[in-house]
């Protein structure tokens, strides 16, 4: 890195690398500085349309690009091991989009290789790095509302989904819990830690992905998180965490929500707000450069043992409901 300038490049520019550019310059000290596409024409579009100096038409051009700090990883689900592997084999510290990879052992694996490369690696949980998510983990921290007992999420889209969407690939790691499943088990496993009991039930679509999951954590302390997901129709996208003294409720949009709601009783309901520009993925990148100016390998909002943990839940959950995945690139 250069002084305070943390130099980004993008690799693979589809819909949400689309989004994330879009919110990088919210980013004190970030640099637009390369994205990296298969495909050198949509690579020059993407590099023009949000102000990128340099636009590679290969990953490996990306990787190896020596004015590039960072490189955030938007692939689909699949490709992420090859790609962030490739980064961190280059040297450059990387996000990746959540899901890390598909499945532990590939996650295990690329987190070891960073550590071995001495890089910086994070998972791109945004969710996690959100100003209102971060001050009801606060409040919960201190006791706020109490012991908590319930945490309730819930994250569906409204189908039907073709069958040839990514959705509903195998092969691209689709269905439900990987793309929005992952959201209400990190608000469990946030507020409540690793659970003791997992039990899990789905619909398949003919593809065998899920497409509508239920999930109820269970936890030594006598807590439970009740979890939902789909890709066949829209649930209303929130949640609640709720505790002996109190409630807090994080209204639809829960994923990156801009003010939550705590109910205690004998107390008037409290609402907080957290107004911000853009579409929240700044939050994410301005942790990774704080990360990577304190010199740290990881960051403590999204760790990498909880990428390991949550990580090992999705695989539990699959097993039971029968999701299994092609190998992906490597």
């Amino acid at each position: 890195m250069t002084g305070q300038t943390v130099r980004w490049g993008i690799l693979g520019l589809g819909g949400i690398a689309a989004t994330f550019a879009a919110d990088l310059p919210l980013v004190p000290g970030a640099e637009l500085a390369a994205v990296g596409s298969r495909n050198q024409a949509t690579a020059d579009a993407f590099a023009e349309r949000f102000g990128f100096a340099r636009a590679h038409g290969s990953y490996t051009a990306l990787a190896a690009d020596d004015g590039v700090d960072v490189v955030y990883v938007a692939t689909p689900h699949a490709f992420h091991l090859a790609a962030a592997l490739e980064c961190v084999e280059a040297g450059k510290a990387v996000l990746v989009e959540k899901p890390i990879t598909l499945d532990l052992p590939s996650a295990a694996r690329l987190i070891e290789a960073a550590r071995t490369r001495g890089v910086f690696l994070m998972e791109a949980m945004w969710m996690r790095c959100n100003p209102a998510v971060r001050k009801a983990a606060e409040l919960v921290e201190e006791g706020t509302i109490g012991w908590v007992s319930a945490v309730h999420a819930d994250f569906g889209l409204q189908g039907p989904f073709a069958a040839e969407h990514r959705l509903r690939a195998p092969e691209l790691g689709g269905g439900a819990l990987l793309d929005l499943g992952v959201y209400p088990i990190h608000l469990a496993h946030l507020f409540l830690g690793l659970p003791i009991s997992v039990q899990a039930w789905a619909h398949l679509t003919p593809e065998r992905v899920d497409e509508h999951t239920g999930v109820l954590l269970g936890y030594q302390s006598g807590a439970v998180a009740a979890l939902t997901c789909s890709i066949n129709g829209a649930s209303r996208n929130a949640a609640s965490i709720t505790g002996t003294d109190g409630r807090i409720d994080i209204p639809p949009g829960f994923m990156v929500p801009r003010s939550f709601t705590l109910s205690r009783p004998d107390k008037a309901p409290e609402t907080f707000e957290f107004e911000f520009p853009g579409s929240g993925y700044q939050f994410e990148a301005a942790e990774v450069q704080r990360c990577l100016a304190a010199g740290e390998l990881e960051s403590p909002l999204v760790s990498q043992t909880t990428t390991l943990e949550v990580m090992n839940l999705l695989d539990s959950i699959r097993e039971q409901v029968g999701v299994y995945y092609p190998p992906g690139p490597a």
